[in-house]
């Protein structure tokens, strides 16, 4: 028993002065190669996710596809990325970070290439299923991964810096939707998202496990000798380090847990909160970008190249304020950016409803706001829920959390599909308005703030 605590302690004492180490680092070249490396793969994650949008126009006519199909085979993707984040969420905690993300790689781009081969809205569906699974599971484990490198000061521009490549990457889908659809046909960018991604398979064996995974699981040589390399990359590039102040950390943070520690004590309440951002959030915002090019070419009877083009001015400006968010949110704060931009996501939505959205101008302009303000909510969220968690929990955390994330993907398109055909596209702008309102009111109440703070100290 004497020999059991002293290990525990001293494995306790190890893991407290890795963490310190992790903190002090400045950000070095390796640390910008890991962020690239996991950048590329999580741009065409992006890339994956809303190509079907620039594709669905072309694929309608083709294969004379109903509204209800439409939402179907948009929501397929989203139903797989909904099993894959939970499932690779939960298997990054065992088997570790890297390991899991190049499975869902090489999933996702497989299927990448059995979308070439679609013959029907039917067989369409599957393919987007299976290759949503691989997509579902590489987000929420890459970020839970390069969180694990970054201390405390540093983390939110750093990380948000490279998530800031998912909005970009469905930014980078539109303009291959607006030049290419039109042009080669849908087939088109099933073809530019396969290459590059394969690409990303090699690189992934030149980028290291994430040390605090390693300690977690008692590696501590393997951890130390990954932070080691770190240091002496700062030390060669004449980065100074600071000196190494150690906290003692809560014997938790070095303790074995599962999923089940997800609905207690502290976290129990942050699961609840997280998962209701991830659906407000994706609803409307997934809801609205893989709708909107078939909204403008079937409702307002625009021709596909102007409506790919709005389409991928949404996506544009999506970009732009994600940016933004990522140089700023270290300074204001995650819950107050959150209620912010949903409460006044909620003023076009409503405008929307109200005037009727009855031209194209209209819809492009307020739902582009409403989009632009939920964006910088969409593509940090990854960045909070990593803080929610600790390492023992972190994978699996974010994965669970993203997987709310897939179901509101799913609802939304299935949503807008229904109420278009049944009622009229007004009273989806509606619909949306009330689940914003509802992701500010959630954000108000229970959300905490995790800004400047050390990941083992904020969630031990």
């Amino acid at each position: 028993m004497t020999t059991h605590v002293a290990g525990n302690a001293a494995h306790n004492a190890a893991n407290a002065e890795l963490v310190a180490r992790l903190e002090r680092l400045p950000v070095t070249r390796r640390l910008m190669l890991i962020r690239i490396i996991v950048g590329t793969a999580t741009f065409f994650d992006a890339y994956t996710v809303l190509c079907i949008a620039f594709a669905m126009p072309s694929l309608i006519s083709e294969w004379k596809l109903t509204p209800a199909e439409v939402g179907m085979i948009i929501s397929a993707g989203y139903i797989g990325q909904l099993i894959g984040a939970v499932y690779f969420g939960s298997l990054a905690e065992k088997i570790g970070r890297l390991k899991v993300l190049l499975l869902t790689i090489v999933l996702f781009v497989s299927m990448d290439i059995s979308c070439l081969f679609a013959w029907s809205g039917a067989s369409m569906m599957v393919f987007r299923f299976l290759q949503g699974i691989g997509t579902g599971g590489e987000v929420p484990v890459a970020s839970a991964y390069i969180n694990e490198f970054i201390g405390a000061k540093k983390r939110g521009r750093f990380f948000l810096l490279y998530e800031v490549i998912f909005p970009i990457g469905l930014m980078f889908a539109g303009m291959a939707g607006y030049f290419l659809v039109p042009i080669y046909g849908w087939k088109a960018m099933f073809v530019v998202g396969l290459t590059p991604s394969l690409l990303t398979i090699p690189m992934y064996f030149l980028i290291p496990e994430s040390p605090r995974w390693l300690a977690s699981k008692g590696r501590i040589a393997e951890a130390e000798a990954v932070v080691k390399k770190l240091e002496d990359d700062a030390t060669a590039h004449g980065l100074e380090l600071p000196a190494l102040v150690v906290r003692q950390l809560d014997p938790r943070a070095t303790a074995r847990s599962d999923w089940r520690e997800l609905f207690k004590g502290i976290y129990q309440k942050r699961t609840f909160m997280i998962w209701g951002l991830w659906v407000c959030v994706y609803m409307v915002n997934n809801g609205l970008v893989t709708w909107l090019p078939t909204l403008y070419k079937s409702v307002f009877k625009l021709p596909l190249q102007t409506s790919l083009a709005y389409g991928w001015t949404t996506s544009a400006v999506g970009v732009v304020a994600s940016i933004i968010c990522a140089l700023l949110i270290d300074k204001v704060g995650r819950k107050a950016w959150y209620a912010s931009a949903f409460l006044f996501a909620t003023i076009p939505l409503v405008t929307l409803s109200w005037l009727g959205a009855t031209t194209a101008l209209q819809v492009v302009i307020l739902a582009t706001t409403t989009y632009a303000a939920l964006q910088t909510i969409a593509f940090s969220l990854y960045l909070y829920s990593a803080e929610l968690y600790p390492t023992r929990l972190r994978a699996i955390g974010t994965g669970f959390g993203s997987a709310w994330l897939r179901a509101g993907s799913s609802v939304g398109p299935i949503l807008v599909g229904f109420i278009v055909g049944d009622y009229g596209i007004r009273y989806v702008f509606a619909a949306f308005a009330a689940v914003a309102l509802v992701g500010g009111l959630v954000t108000l109440f229970f959300a905490i703030e995790t800004k400047g703070k050390v990941l083992e100290e904020l969630s031990p």
